[in-house]
């Protein structure tokens, strides 16, 4: 895969644009949490193939060093709901590559559950939170401290760097048994625009993509007939998402300053059924 480049443009007095100046992906420091598996493994490549150096932040130990060994990355044990786990391993990174001007927010878990089960008891206030912490709070803690480090870059071209978080289509026709999992990535989707706003005074974008059926671990844990079902869902290509085409995105919203404060669906034009 050829180097992607962040371009910014020079500007006069005037705000007229004079050149433009480019901060290639190539040798910029990048994170992708949940780098281990999925989604995020699979943008972990392509920011390697880029020319990034890239740390992977995930929980999954075996999983994480085998794709950091893979890439010629670093892996860095983190839960991404505990601050100072997450401060530590930004640390630890910006040691090793410098601070980070690309971050990419994919660590997130999905277990389905009712408001109200079958036996007709309600839904634990601490499983829904557990899920709204690690989606939408894991998200914006790493999305916080990653913004006060890079804020103190000095600007390549027009801007500091960029941050993408991973929403879901649940956010917009959460099915039943997503209330948890789709209130968390619409939480996502709220705070892309107002993040954005107050972080362009540094010269950071904020951007968010919203994934339907993907090839996750998760769906390949199931049998291949089930996966063609759901695949057949999706209007066009009726398939499952490839985590390579989520990486693909990643890549070009790194390409082009003027994509910030916005979500983008990958989804083939599916709009997901009650259940």
């Amino acid at each position: 895969m050829p180097a992607s480049r962040c371009q910014g443009a020079a500007k006069g007095p005037a705000g007229a644009a004079k050149g433009r100046d480019d901060m290639d992906i190539a040798g910029q420091s990048a994170i992708v949490t949940g780098g281990a598996s999925g989604l995020g493994a699979a943008t972990a490549r392509a920011l390697a193939a880029g020319g990034a150096r890239v740390a992977i932040f995930d929980m999954n130990a075996a999983r994480g060093k085998a794709v950091a060994e893979e890439i010629g990355g670093n892996f860095h044990a983190v839960n991404v709901t505990d601050p100072d786990s997450v401060a530590q391993a930004l640390k630890d990174a910006e040691g090793l590559h410098g601070a980070a001007r690309i971050v990419v927010n994919c660590a997130g878990i999905g277990p389905p559950a009712k408001v109200v089960s079958r036996d007709g008891d309600p839904l634990p206030l601490a499983d829904f939170m557990h899920v709204i912490n690690v989606n939408l709070a894991g998200s914006f803690n790493v999305l916080s401290q990653a913004a006060a480090a890079m804020q103190r870059l000095d600007p390549v071209g027009e801007e500091r760097g960029i941050i993408i978080n991973t929403a879901s289509v649940a956010a917009y026709d959460g099915q039943i048994g997503q209330a948890a999992y789709a209130a968390s990535k619409g939480g996502i989707v709220a705070m892309t625009l107002p993040v954005a706003r107050e972080m362009a005074r540094f010269g950071i974008r904020v951007m968010t993509i919203a994934p339907g059926l993907f090839l996750t671990p998760l769906l390949e844990s199931l049998p291949q007939e089930a996966q063609d079902s759901l695949g057949r869902q999706v209007p066009f290509p009726s398939r499952l998402g490839h985590p390579e085409e989520y990486a693909k995105l990643a890549l070009a919203i790194v390409d082009n300053p003027m994509l910030n404060g916005e979500v983008i669906r990958l989804d083939g034009a599916i709009r997901m059924a009650p259940k």
